[in-house]
C-alpha cells in the first residue's frame, strides 16, 4: 500500500472492520470499545473546512496534506496501533512544548557536533513538535513542522520509554498510520485464535499470506531480491512463514529480517538447519547463542539427545552437514576436497548440485545449514553466496546466475604480496613451507612429525592451531623449532605444509625438512620468507629422494649461501635478490615464488589459509640441536 496515494476512506474503513472482527466477546469490551465494534468504525465524523481551518489558526501553521485528508474523513481516530489509544483530530492537538521535560536530555544526546546530520536535526523536537497522541502506554506522537519533505509532509516521530531507542520516524502521517496499521496486524496475529479468540482472517491477511506464496516460489527460482520485498512487506504484517523466510535470504548475504530467528525443535529444519546455525558464530551471524535448554530431555524428550550431540560437535568443530539425498551426496564430496585446500574445486561441486537442493518444508527456501559446516562454510563468500540464492532449485526452474569467479589467485607469488597471508595488512607476512611431490596431504605428519605417531588435527582455523596442539604452553626455546605445519593439496601430485608465523631464520643451524620429506623419492622444496622483520630475507631448498638437490639463501640483498645446481630460473641474481631494500626484496620474492610455481606445476589455497579450516601437525624442527659452546634461549610467563 502507497503510503502517500492510497484512498483514505477505503483504508480506515478496513482498519476499523479488520479491528472488529478481531475482538472477543462484548462482555470482555469497554464501553467504548464495544460500541466501535457494533459501528465498525474507530474513527468519529469528518472534520469540516472550517474545523481545519481553525485548528491552523489555533497552532498557526497549515497541518501537511496526508494529515488534512485524513481529517476529512475521521477528526481522531481510536486504536493506532497497539500502544495509542486515542489520535489527536483539530481540537486535540497541541504543541508539546516539552512538557514530558525529556528535551534537555535529549537535546544534549542529539547536538554533538561530530554526530550525523540526521541524528542533530532532531535538537528541539520536543519543544517544537505537534502532539497527536491523546491517550497512549506512555507513547509520544509528535509531528516535526522542522522536518519537510516532498509535497510538504511533515515526519512523524514515535517514542515510547521502553523501547530504550530515538525516536522512531516515519517520513508522513500517511506513513505512520500505515505504520500502525501493519503494527494492529503483527499484534492480532501474535495471538491469533488464543483464549478464544476469533481467527485473525481477513482481506490484509489473505493478500499477505498470497505475497508469502509468491515470495517462496521466486526465491526458489533464483529470485531472491523480489522475493525479499514481498517477504519484508509481509513481516510488518507478522505473516506467518514471511520471518523465516527472509531470515534464510539474510543469512545468504540477501536482504534480511532484523533479529536473529530463534528455532523450536518441532521444526523439521531444527536439527539439520536451526540449531547448527543457532550455535554457530558464522560469517555474518554474530556470537553464538545458548542452545544448552534444548538438550533438556524434560523440556524436548524426543530432540534433547540429538541436540546435544549438535552442540558438543558445533564447539568442538566437528559439526558436518548432512542434508541428504543427491545434493548431500555433493556437499560430503566438497567437504572431503575443502579440508585439503581445494576450495575452488569443492565450491563448483556444490553449484552444480544446488538444482537438486529439496526443501525440508513450506518455510525452508536454502541450504542455510552450509553456514554452520565448519568445513564448508568458509567457501561460501559473499559472491557465492548470492550465486546460491540466485540458482533456481527445489524443483522450480528458471535462469542460472553467472558463475562467481574463483577466489584462489593460483600459484605462489600471492604469499609475497601485501596480506598475502594476513588479509588486511599492508605488508607481506612471514612463511616457511615444504612443498612435497608424491605423498599425500594425510602422509606429510611419517615424514616430518615431530615424534613417532604424529597425527593430524581436525581441520582448523588459523588462530586455532597453536592452541590445538601446543595447548597451556608458556615458554618458548632457541634449543629447536618445531614448526606447527598446516596441510593440503598443492597441485597435481603435490602437497604442502605451511606455517605463517615461524620463528626467525637461523642460517648456522638450519637444517631443511626438504631431506626428510623427499625420503620416498618424489621431490622436495622448502620455502622461507620473511618480509615482516627488520632484515628481509628469502631461502629456498630441495631435495629428491632423500638427496639435496640445490640451496640458496638471501638477505637484504646479500646471497649467504648457494649450492646444487640452481635451475637458471632460481638464480638469485636475475631475480633481482641483488638490490637491496624491502620493496626490491619482494618483487624478487615474488618472482622466485612464481618461477617454483611453474617449473613444479604447484599452488598454494589462499581462501583455505586465511580464511578455511584444514589439517596441521607439528613437525620435527627445522634447526638442529646447539653444539658445545653454542647458546640458546628458554623464555617463559609466570
Amino acid at each position: 500500500m502507497n503510503a502517500e496515494t492510497f484512498d483514505w476512506r477505503r483504508f480506515l474503513t478496513r482498519w476499523s472492520e479488520e479491528w472488529a472482527d478481531a475482538q472477543g466477546d462484548f462482555g470482555d469490551l469497554s464501553p467504548d470499545d464495544a460500541e466501535d465494534r457494533q459501528r465498525r468504525w474507530l474513527g468519529v465524523a469528518p472534520a469540516t473546512e472550517a474545523d481545519i481551518a481553525a485548528m491552523a489558526a489555533r497552532l498557526g501553521y497549515e497541518m501537511p496534506p496526508s494529515y488534512r485528508e485524513f481529517l476529512r474523513i475521521s477528526d481522531g481516530w481510536r486504536h493506532a496501533g497497539g500502544f495509542v489509544w486515542t489520535l489527536a483530530g483539530t481540537r486535540e492537538a497541541r504543541w508539546h512544548e516539552d512538557t514530558s521535560g525529556l528535551g534537555e536530555d535529549f537535546d544534549e544526546l542529539w547536538g554533538d557536533e561530530d554526530g550525523p546530520e540526521e541524528v542533530r536535526a532532531q535538537v528541539g523536537l520536543w519543544s517544537r513538535g505537534l502532539q497527536l497522541d491523546v491517550e497512549s502506554d506512555a507513547t509520544y506522537v509528535l509531528l516535526d513542522p522542522e522536518d519537510v519533505g516532498p509535497g510538504g509532509e511533515w515526519a512523524v516521530r514515535v517514542w515510547a520509554h521502553w523501547r530504550a531507542s530515538d525516536p522512531e520516524r516515519y517520513p508522513s502521517f500517511a506513513a505512520f498510520m500505515v505504520a500502525m496499521h501493519q503494527e494492529f496486524h503483527q499484534l492480532e496475529s501474535g495471538r491469533d485464535g488464543q483464549d478464544g479468540a476469533p481467527a485473525f482472517v481477513n482481506g490484509t491477511t489473505r493478500a499477505q499470506d498470497a505475497a508469502v506464496d509468491t515470495a517462496r516460489t521466486a526465491a526458489l527460482r533464483g529470485r531472491h531480491e523480489e522475493a525479499a520485498r514481498l517477504l519484508e512487506e509481509a513481516q510488518k504484517y507478522g505473516r506467518p512463514h514471511a520471518s523465516e523466510l527472509l531470515h534464510q535470504i539474510g543469512q545468504l548475504g540477501g536482504r534480511h529480517a532484523n533479529g536473529r530467528q530463534l528455532p523450536h525443535p518441532d521444526n523439521p529444519r531444527f536439527l539439520t538447519e536451526l540449531l547448527p546455525l543457532h550455535a554457530t558464530a558464522h560469517p555474518g551471524g554474530g556470537r553464538p547463542m545458548d542452545g544448552r535448554h534444548f538438550a533438556d530431555p524434560e523440556l524436548f524428550p524426543d530432540t534433547a539427545q540429538a541436540a546435544a550431540d549438535i552442540l558438543r560437535e558445533v564447539s568442538e568443530g566437528t559439526y558436518r552437514y548432512r542434508p541428504g539425498g543427491g545434493f548431500g551426496e555433493a556437499v560430503d564430496e566438497a567437504r572431503e576436497l575443502a579440508r585439503w585446500g581445494d576450495t575452488d574445486d569443492a565450491w563448483r561441486i556444490l553449484r552444480a548440485a544446488v538444482p537438486v537442493w529439496k526443501p525440508l518444508g513450506p518455510d525452508h527456501i536454502a541450504p542455510v545449514g552450509l553456514l554452520a559446516d565448519p568445513v564448508l562454510a568458509p567457501l561460501l563468500t559473499t559472491r557465492r553466496r548470492l550465486e546460491l540464492l540466485a540458482t533456481p532449485r527445489g524443483g522450480e526452474r528458471g535462469p542460472a546466475p553467472a558463475p562467481a569467479c574463483d577466489e584462489d589467485p593460483g600459484g605462489l607469488s600471492w604469499l609475497a604480496r601485501p596480506g598475502g597471508l594476513r588479509p588486511g595488512q599492508s605488508s607481506p607476512g612471514d612463511y616457511r613451507m615444504v612443498l612435497v611431490e608424491g605423498v599425500a596431504p594425510e602422509e606429510l605428519p611419517a615424514l616430518l612429525g615431530s615424534a613417532p605417531g604424529t597425527a593430524l588435527s581436525p581441520p582448523l582455523r588459523r588462530w586455532d592451531v597453536s592452541r590445538h596442539h601446543r595447548p597451556g604452553r608458556r615458554s618458548s626455546s632457541s634449543y629447536d623449532d618445531k614448526a606447527l605445519l598446516s596441510v593440503g593439496r598443492a597441485g597435481a601430485g603435490w602437497s604442502f605444509g605451511i606455517d605463517d608465523s615461524p620463528n626467525g631464520f637461523s642460517t648456522d643451524r638450519l637444517v631443511s625438512p626438504a631431506r626428510a620429506a623427499s625420503a620416498r623419492g618424489g621431490r622436495a622444496i622448502v620455502v622461507w620468507g620473511q618480509s615482516g622483520r627488520d632484515t628481509p630475507l628469502f631461502h629456498v631448498s630441495a631435495a629428491r629422494g632423500g638427496t639435496p638437490l640445490y640451496a640458496f639463501t638471501v638477505r637484504d640483498g646479500m646471497i649467504e649461501d648457494s649450492s646444487g645446481d640452481l635451475p637458471a630460473e632460481l638464480a638469485p641474481g636475475p631475480l633481482g635478490f641483488d638490490s637491496p631494500g624491502t620493496a626490491a626484496h619482494t618483487a624478487a620474492a615474488a618472482r622466485a615464488l612464481d618461477a617454483i610455481a611453474d617449473r613444479y606445476g604447484v599452488a598454494l589455497p589462499r581462501l583455505a589459509l586465511t580464511r578455511g579450516r584444514l589439517h596441521s601437525f607439528e613437525s620435527m624442527s627445522w634447526i638442529r640441536p646447539p653444539g658445545p659452546g653454542e647458546p640458546y634461549v628458554i623464555m617463559g610467563i609466570g
